[in-house]
C-alpha cells in the first residue's frame, strides 16, 4: 500500500474531524497553533491520502536524534485495514536515524476503558515499538512512552522539550512503578 502525504493546512476540515474525534479536549491542542506550528523547521503536520481518501494524520516534532509524534489517528471508518501500520512504516522510512517516541495511555488496571488501551498499545507492539518503563505528565495528562529505533533515554528526551519548547517545557518524566495504579481518571 502506497499513501500520498501532504501538509494539513488549516482549511483541511476532515483532518480537523478526524482529530477531534480521536483526541478528547484535555490532550488536545489548538488546531489553528498546530497548522501554525508546522510552518517551523522542527514540526510536521502531514495527512495521508490512499488516492483521494483521507486515511489520517500525524502530528510531530523533530530534532538530531529523536522523532516526537504527539498525535497521530486514522480515520475511524478505515481502522484495521493497514493504514495505520503504513503510516507508521512511512515514519521509520523517513527518519531511519532517529528516535521514534509515541506516547499511549497507559493500561492501567480499573482504567474505564482499558480493552482499548490495551488494543493500542497491542497495535504499536506489533509495529516495531517498544516499552520503555517510563511515563510522562503533559498537559495534566499521564501517558506512557513508548519507542521505535533505538533505546530510550530520559535526559535526551527532557533535553528536547527544552530545546522544542525553548526552555518552557520541562514535563515530568519518571520510570513507572509496577505498584503504579489506574492514575487516571475516566
Amino acid at each position: 500500500m502506497q499513501l500520498r502525504t501532504e501538509k494539513v493546512k488549516l482549511n483541511s476540515r476532515q483532518v480537523k474531524r478526524i482529530y477531534f474525534e480521536a483526541f478528547p479536549k484535555k490532550e488536545r491542542m489548538p488546531f489553528p497553533m498546530m497548522v501554525a506550528m508546522s510552518k517551523l523547521w522542527n514540526t510536521q503536520f502531514l495527512s495521508f491520502y490512499d488516492g483521494d481518501t483521507l486515511c489520517g494524520f500525524v502530528y510531530l516534532a523533530k530534532s538530531r536524534q529523536v522523532v516526537f509524534v504527539m498525535f497521530f489517528a486514522v480515520d475511524q471508518s478505515l481502522r484495521s485495514k493497514g493504514y495505520g501500520s503504513t503510516i507508521l512504516q512511512e515514519l521509520r522510512q523517513r527518519f531511519p536515524d532517529k528516535k521514534i517516541i509515541i506516547t499511549i495511555e497507559p493500561c492501567d488496571e480499573g482504567a474505564c476503558d482499558l480493552a482499548l488501551r490495551k488494543r493500542r498499545k497491542a497495535f504499536y507492539l506489533r509495529n516495531g515499538y517498544r516499552e520503555t518503563g517510563y511515563r510522562i505528565r503533559l498537559s495534566g495528562v499521564t501517558q506512557e512512552i513508548i519507542i521505535a529505533n533505538g533505546a530510550f533515554s530520559k535526559g535526551q528526551f527532557r533535553l528536547f522539550f527544552a530545546a522544542y519548547s525553548n526552555g518552557t517545557m520541562w514535563p515530568r518524566i519518571w520510570k513507572q512503578s509496577s505498584t503504579l495504579g489506574g492514575e487516571e481518571a475516566c
